[in-house]
């Protein structure tokens, strides 16, 4: 593993424009549970899951059923958000943001709700499935901080007149166009792609890699760099040029310290 590590930061520092993608493996490390794991948040409650499955629509027919869902009057997805406000970085997030620090990871995309990498110092995030940090209006496209907004009174309302939701995108709602046409200009101008803790099965976020890879060939050919815990279908589909196998928290830092010692 040590010369994949080495291998790693060699090609950071030979890159021009890196870029990090990031999905929950990265933060479970912080004691957030993923979704679709073994223990996962969905595959220990099926129930869970459906009910995801329905939060948009619900939002869409009746904002004010959605935003007492969503603070705890019904159910408990509260207790969630309050967890993941909670938690905080770990040594993989704060590898990411020293990486930005030396001006080698330009922009890090991730599909994680947690603001963890902003806590850690990152400084230019796009957040794929929104963030629980933040209010969006889906009519206008306005967003405002959480502690913008009063929640007394529910539905909160967008200065537009329309009832605000979480920025956290759920099941059946499009990407914001704004958000999605960031991480593909991001992506496909990139000679580095470091992917870190995702599975590559969630569409559209796990276009981004391979959209990068059917982009160019021989020496327009991006470097791609997989870190997860066990292979994944990118693994097997051979969209990185090689998988470092383990734990984000350990391997980024690895990688960090390689790179100042190159540099």
């Amino acid at each position: 593993m040590q010369d994949l590590v080495r291998r790693a930061a060699s090609d950071l520092i030979g890159s021009s424009y890196a870029i990090a993608l990031t999905g929950a493996g990265i933060s479970t490390e912080s004691g957030l549970a993923d979704f679709r794991g073994p223990r996962g948040i969905w595959t220990t409650n099926p129930q869970a899951e459906a009910k995801a499955y329905q939060r948009y629509e619900t939002f869409l027919r009746d904002p004010r059923s959605y935003w007492e869902e969503m603070l705890g009057a019904v159910g408990s997805h509260s207790e969630f958000y309050k967890l993941v406000r909670k938690a905080e970085p770990n040594p993989g997030h704060h590898a990411l943001a020293k990486l930005e620090q030396m001006g080698i990871i330009k922009c890090t995309i991730t599909q994680n709700v947690d603001a963890l990498h902003e806590k850690a110092g990152s400084k230019r995030v796009i957040h794929y499935h929104g963030t629980v940090e933040r209010l969006r209006c889906i009519w206008c496209g306005s967003r405002l901080e959480l502690d913008q907004v009063s929640l007394v009174d529910i539905p909160p309302l967008c200065s537009c007149g329309k009832a605000l939701k979480y920025d956290v995108v759920h099941f059946k709602e499009p990407i914001p166009s704004d958000v999605m046409q960031e991480a593909e200009d991001e992506a496909l101008k990139c000679d580095l792609m470091l992917i870190c803790g995702t599975s590559g099965v969630v569409y559209p976020f796990a276009g981004l890699p391979r959209m990068l890879r059917a982009r160019g060939k021989g020496n327009s050919r991006a470097i791609i760099i997989e870190i997860n815990a066990e292979p994944t279908p990118l693994t097997h589909e051979a969209i990185p040029d090689y998988l470092i196998q383990g734990k984000t928290g350990e391997i980024l830092p690895a990688i960090v310290k390689a790179a100042s010692i190159i540099a």
